[in-house]
């Protein structure tokens, strides 16, 4: 089972690059964040034999997820903050597997609101993870988590000190999540650095390779003694007008 997760930075501007993947790729699963508005094309999909559900708010956010079978939402936003509108979570059960897409806060400026409201976020996520593990319910989560793991998972560390994607208390709360007994599954199969998810549209980052990793697939132990595979896939970073992020894949095994 292919399960794939993509930070398209707009779906309006990147529809076509979506199904061109969809086609091209036909992944199982394909989770999208950073939809950057409410309206979300379903039709289009159904059209070329994908179901989809997505979360949505005006101009920013959002995250969906289109799938060649049937998607049971068990819940459509993050829990533990009844007043925290924005569209960054959703958990369901596709065939029997419990997958869950998220937008992280990018959190900057440090120090900022934006910043505290990250970190409070990642703390949700964590209580949320930790009941899960803790009721021995298998799960993936995948998505834009905007965090930097490790100084290999960005092309100069000392470019991003003090950026609220590679700070400390950052790598602190990822950790935490890691320490659930979860699995980088980009890890499992790649140990060397320069491999990324994101380059910036300015100075030649894309060109250069001056990357960061911040979009991840953690498994939770079952799932992850079923994991075949976890590439990057720069080609889409390469079409014309691309998101500024590019698909990770994971190959699950399932029964049949």
């Amino acid at each position: 089972m292919k399960i794939v997760s993509w930070n398209v930075n707009s779906i309006k501007a990147r529809l076509e690059h979506v199904k061109r993947y969809l086609k091209e790729e036909f992944p199982d699963v394909l989770m999208v964040q950073e939809l950057k508005g409410l309206e979300f094309p379903k039709c289009e999909f159904e059209n070329i034999g994908y179901k989809s559900h997505a979360v949505t708010q005006k101009a920013y956010n959002g995250v969906a997820i289109i799938s060649q079978s049937p998607i049971d939402i068990i819940l459509d936003h993050l829990p533990y903050d009844n007043e925290d509108k924005q569209a960054r979570y959703m958990e369901t059960n596709i065939n029997g597997l419990r997958i869950i897409n998220i937008y992280l806060p990018n959190g900057n400026p440090v120090p900022s609101d934006k910043y505290d409201y990250k970190l409070k976020w990642m703390k949700r996520l964590y209580r949320r993870l930790k009941y899960l593990r803790d009721n021995d319910i298998s799960f993936i989560i995948g998505g834009d988590f905007n965090v930097i793991p490790e100084d290999k998972d960005c092309y100069n560390p000392s470019s991003w000190e003090g950026d609220a994607l590679f700070l400390h208390e950052t790598r602190s709360a990822y950790r935490s999540l890691i320490n659930l007994g979860l699995t980088d599954a980009f890890r499992v199969f790649n140990i060397e650095d320069k491999q990324y998810t994101f380059w910036d549209y300015q100075a030649g980052s894309w060109q250069k390779n001056n990357g960061i990793r911040i979009d991840h697939f953690l498994l939770s132990p079952v799932i992850a003694d079923k994991l075949q595979s976890c590439t990057i896939n720069k080609t889409p970073r390469k079409w014309e007008r691309p998101s500024d992020h590019t698909p990770i894949e994971i190959e699950i095994s399932v029964e049949s």
